[in-house]
């Protein structure tokens, strides 16, 4: 199938091929054909199968109908706006559409691409919305600025395109999506793009496209990416991790590569570092003056970088085909976005290499990303800098069968209830990889014994409490055998018999009567005569606790016989 078959114009067409594109990728073919008939689009596809390109060519089929259109010139000084209007997440991503447009539509004649997005002064973009326009790619929050202050006219827009439309509701800008939409003409095509139409961006695009609507989807973030090596290396400390990450972007096979990282601070202090090392390297991130980030940009495209370290504002907005490694140092937040930042190379059908360098403390992590894309990422290793430990089990793993690891000396970081753990890497046997950690219907062995060898529970044979007449009765044991606690030795009283002796320590009885702070308190009988009270307890008289009869043999708290209740007993030192 070539570009000619799908319906595009002979200019469309030539301007393709002096790029170097012959033949359309599967969501090309689809979308494209789709998008001429004036049908809306829902289009899932992994980065870098061409999706750009998908929906641009139709939006410039519709700029060139109107430039063949005699009754479409404008008067002069009349502002009509755009007929097309591209919303994006990112800055990035808006210079990477506006660069296809341009590249793609350069045969196209008098045809006005401009980009609307934050960080660029207002003047400049107020003189773009002032003259011809026929393509606008803007970010929502930058463009209610506009439609706020009366200067963006949008009731010419003949198709609307949201391109990552699952990233820009994550941003929050659902509210300013519909409130864009609200400005646009209801004949309008509308056109999305995102990794997934389940939720909240199902919903979106119900009710902003028609009934009718093309669902396009080719593959997705469950697609293998045959044609880049993913590999996971496990680091012991920060260390460990910068002498991998030195032995990667030192090897010959790296033309150009991306070192994503997770903080803005990280990208710069990691820039710094590699600069001092003597790479060609900046940083990228969205705390930088949007003309800074442009240059970056700039200079990666013509080659003058060969290290870019970068966050995931830059994971769907680099389109550089000589990028060939993606370097993973600190991992993402969000499992999806893995996906776009390995999608930095091995564009348009290129093969490519992404190293994820993890530590212990990101196994989490990685369970997620694996579970998001179905697959298993491999291990590797690098001679000589192997991890002291060996790589944890993502996947679980069988107990051994007997004499497991006693409870406390196993699992990573010397303890848990799971005892010695086997870290080997790879799915469990006879089983999917992505199988729960745990099984409860497997047949698992437990400890020193097998499972199910438990001992029965009769309900029946359930042993009775003997009648307890006071707190020393004879007590049925759960223990069987088990000896009481007077056959233990040592000089502790018996807890079992009637020959309790007395307590002699100052807690006031718990029932009755207290006694006022500060005044004497009166004594009781010995506990022998206390022990047939109502409901086995001591009778309620007028004393407390303690006995005036033979001393007990245990030792009491105190030594005082019966202080005061309101004074404290000294204690010796």
């Amino acid at each position: 199938m070539t570009f000619e078959s799908l319906g595009l114009d002979e200019a469309l067409v030539r301007a393709l091929q002096s790029a170097g594109y012959e033949n359309p990728t599967d969501v090309q073919a689809r979308a494209i054909p789709a998008a001429l008939a004036g049908r809306d689009l829902r289009v899932c596809s992994n980065t870098g199968s061409g999706k750009t390109a998908a929906f641009v060519l139709p939006a410039l089929m519709k700029v060139l109908a109107a430039r063949q259109d005699p009754n479409n010139k404008p008067k002069k000084g009349e502002v009509r706006g755009p007929r097309i209007l591209v919303l994006v997440p990112t800055r990035e991503l808006s210079m990477q559409v506006a660069k296809a447009a341009s590249n793609y539509g350069r045969n196209v004649p008098f045809m006005s691409v401009t980009s609307v997005v934050g960080g660029v002064p207002y003047p400049a973009q107020l003189k773009a919305l002032r003259s011809p326009l026929d393509i606008l790619i803007a970010t929502p929050g930058r463009l209610i600025d506009h439609i706020g202050s009366g200067k963006a006219v949008l009731e010419n827009v003949e198709m609307l395109v949201l391109d990552e439309a699952d990233r820009m509701l994550d941003m929050g800008f659902i509210e300013d999506i519909e409130h864009i939409a609200q400005q646009l003409p209801a004949n309008r095509q509308t056109l999305m793009a995102s990794a997934t139409f389940a939720g909240e961006v199902g919903r979106l695009a119900q009710r902003l496209q028609k009934d009718d609507v093309e669902r396009i989807e080719i593959a997705g973030h469950t697609e293998k990416h045959e044609n880049i090596t993913q590999q996971l290396m496990w680091a012991d400390d920060l260390d460990h991790k910068h002498a991998l990450l030195d032995h990667l972007l030192t090897d010959r096979d790296v033309d150009q590569a991306v070192v994503f990282t997770s903080t803005q601070i990280d990208a710069d202090r990691l820039a710094d570092r590699l600069a001092q090392m003597g790479h060609s390297v900046a940083a990228l991130h969205g705390g930088m003056p949007q003309g800074r980030r442009n240059r970056v940009l700039q200079n990666l495209r013509s080659r003058q970088l060969r290290i870019l370290v970068a966050t995931d504002v830059a994971a769907r907005g680099i389109d550089v085909p000589t990028i060939t490694h993606v370097v993973n140092y600190g991992l993402p937040l969000k499992a999806e976005d893995y996906v776009h930042r390995i999608g930095r190379t091995g564009r348009a059908g290129r093969s490519g290499r992404a190293v994820t360098l993890a530590e212990r403390r990101d196994v989490a992590m990685i369970r997620r990303i694996q579970h998001y894309t179905t697959q298993a990422i491999p291990v590797a290793t690098v001679a000589g800098l192997e991890p002291s430990r060996p790589a944890p089990e993502m996947f679980g793993g069988a107990r051994p069968a007997r004499g497991g690891a006693p409870r406390g000396k196993g699992g990573f970081g010397g303890g848990g209830y799971q005892g010695n753990r086997d870290f080997r890497s790879g799915p469990p046997r006879g089983g999917s990889p992505f199988e729960r950690e745990r099984s409860f219907g497997g047949d698992r062995p437990q400890g020193d014994r097998p499972w199910g060898d438990r001992p029965s529970f009769n309900r029946n044979e359930r042993p009775q409490f003997q009648d307890r007449g006071n707190f020393g009765g004879d007590r049925g044991g759960f223990g069987g055998d088990r000896p009481r606690f007077e056959d233990r030795g040592g000089d502790r009283p018996g807890f079992g018999g009637g020959d309790r002796p007395a307590f002699s320590g100052e807690r006031p009885a718990f029932g009755g009567e207290r006694p006022r702070f500060g005044g004497d308190r009166n004594e009781r009988g010995p506990f022998e005569k206390r022990a047939d009270g109502p409901h086995g307890h001591a009778p309620r008289g007028p004393g407390g606790f303690h006995s005036a009869g033979k001393p007990s043999s245990a030792k009491p708290r105190f030594a005082s016989s019966g202080p005061s209740f309101g004074k404290r007993p000294r204690k010796d030192v």
